[in-house]
């Protein structure tokens, strides 16, 4: 758990305020939701890695002193969207385009752009199995991180129920599908052998899991991915066409589907951001059709994830419901920004535009009425508390890099002006107090 300094805010509301907007220009509204959620909610949906990861809340009150819980933090925000959507049926349209930029909280141990409590910045969409969902989706993703500033980055996409196939084309038994899943998310942490030996563990005969990673790494060394100035549109089919000619005809649903999702996208800023990996997995038990992850080269992690979950509604409401989501980091994507200096020099503000600054403290009531009159010219305006000597008002001013100190004594107040100096400039000029707000103002416009 962290504290933010107001540089950090001023950096979290900068990306969030962006991701926002993008989202809204998508047409998603925005939802929130309890911090709490019942734990039989919480572990039912997340999936065996995640139920290890909950911070779970001990039963409360005067008699209940088990040691039981029965609530936790939410662990993402996708399971309480799924919980709202059957609460709220009746009060939301059959199409629901919602974005959700709330903290969630993991038990997990913390590392670079990895910490127990982290916001989500959730982009979901339910009531429609057409990929044209998966190809705004990924658009609206896109287009944030471009706006961000973000340059190099890829968005890795994969099909569940591909993935289910290619476990049964190779040997692995229904069972331990969603096991296998889970080892195989972490074959870029952990490697071949590393995924190996968790197949091992997990109870995955050594020959079949040989053969499904063999296979992995055929389609991985495919020309069509190493080729100089890749064509990743045309890449990507081949690449598709290439896991169906290995693999067999039961593949054929979940690679159409990816085609349409590739080709719809191509019209959208994310066509050649896209990237099929048939490696990619998502330790999520909840997704059942395209998943997708946005990477950056510096970072191990991804800034985010997300993909189709048409059945996850449907455990809370008792009927299908489907449903498509993705989710930023916004603590990986502020870690990846600072590191490459991607925020603009104005985040490094001052807490105000010009301190008004006095000689005498019976002078203060006239401080304070300059400085409303300035406020209303659109300033953001701090009034020195005590009448200390000058200098020291206007090194404190320089301190927290204010740039300008408005100054206010005998003579500015009979005269109802006011000096305003310029501390970079060195300069100082003498100003109406109703027009003083306009001259700084127009300074700021123009200062180095």
């Amino acid at each position: 758990m962290r504290d933010f300094l107001p540089e950090d805010v001023r950096r979290r509301e900068f990306v969030i305020g962006i991701i926002k907007r993008v989202y809204e220009r998508y047409g998603f509204e925005p939802l929130e939701t309890a911090a709490v959620e019942n734990l039989d909610t919480l572990m039912e949906k997340a999936g065996e890695e995640s139920n290890q990861l909950i911070f779970k809340i001990l039963k409360r009150g005067e008699h209940e002193a088990s040691g039981q819980a029965d609530l936790g933090l939410r662990y993402d925000l996708t399971v309480p969207l799924a919980r709202v959507i059957a609460h709220h049926q009746a009060k939301l349209p059959r199409l629901f385009k919602r974005y959700q930029i709330q903290p969630v909280w993991r038990a997990d141990r913390p590392g670079r752009g990895r910490f127990r409590e982290f916001y989500q910045c959730d982009v979901d969409s339910l009531g429609s199995t057409s990929p044209v969902i998966e190809a705004e989706i990924c658009a609206a993703l896109s287009d944030a991180l471009t706006e961000l500033g973000f340059t190099d980055f890829t968005i890795r996409i994969n099909h569940r129920e591909l993935l289910a196939r290619l476990l049964t084309v190779f040997g692995i038994p229904p069972e331990l599908h969603g096991s296998a899943l889970v080892a195989l998310d972490k074959l870029d942490k952990i490697g071949a052998e590393g995924v190996e030996k968790e197949f091992v563990e997990r109870g995955v005969e050594l020959k079949a899991g040989q053969l499904l990673l063999g296979y992995f790494e055929e389609l991985r060394k495919a020309p069509f991915w190493s080729a100089p100035n890749t064509d990743w549109q045309k890449a990507n089919r081949e690449a598709l066409d290439f896991a169906l000619e290995r693999a067999g005809d039961s593949l054929r649903g979940p690679i159409i589907n990816l085609q349409e999702i590739i080709s719809l996208a191509a019209v959208t800023s994310a066509g050649q951001r896209f990237r099929f990996d048939p490696t990619l997995a998502r330790g999520l038990s909840y997704y059942t059709g395209a998943i997708m992850e946005a990477n950056v080269p510096d970072l191990a992690g991804s800034l985010g994830g997300g993909g189709r979950y048409d059945n996850l509604v449907g455990m809370f409401l008792g009927q299908s419901v489907p449903a498509c989501g993705f989710s930023l980091g916004l603590e990986r994507i502020l870690v990846v920004m600072g590191e490459r200096n991607m925020f603009p020099p104005s985040l490094a503000t001052t807490p105000a535009d010009v301190m008004v600054a006095v000689f005498d403290a019976k002078d203060t009531p006239h401080a304070l009425r300059v400085a409303q009159t300035l406020r209303a010219s659109g300033l953001r305006v701090m009034v020195y508390p005590d009448a200390d000597k000058i200098g020291k008002q206007i090194k404190y001013a320089d301190s927290q890099r204010i740039p300008f100190v408005a100054i206010l004594g005998g003579d500015e107040i009979a005269n109802g002006t006011v000096t305003v100096k310029h501390l970079a400039a060195q300069t100082q000029t003498t100003y109406d107090q109703a027009a003083a707000g306009a001259a700084i103002l127009e300074g700021l416009k123009h200062r180095g």
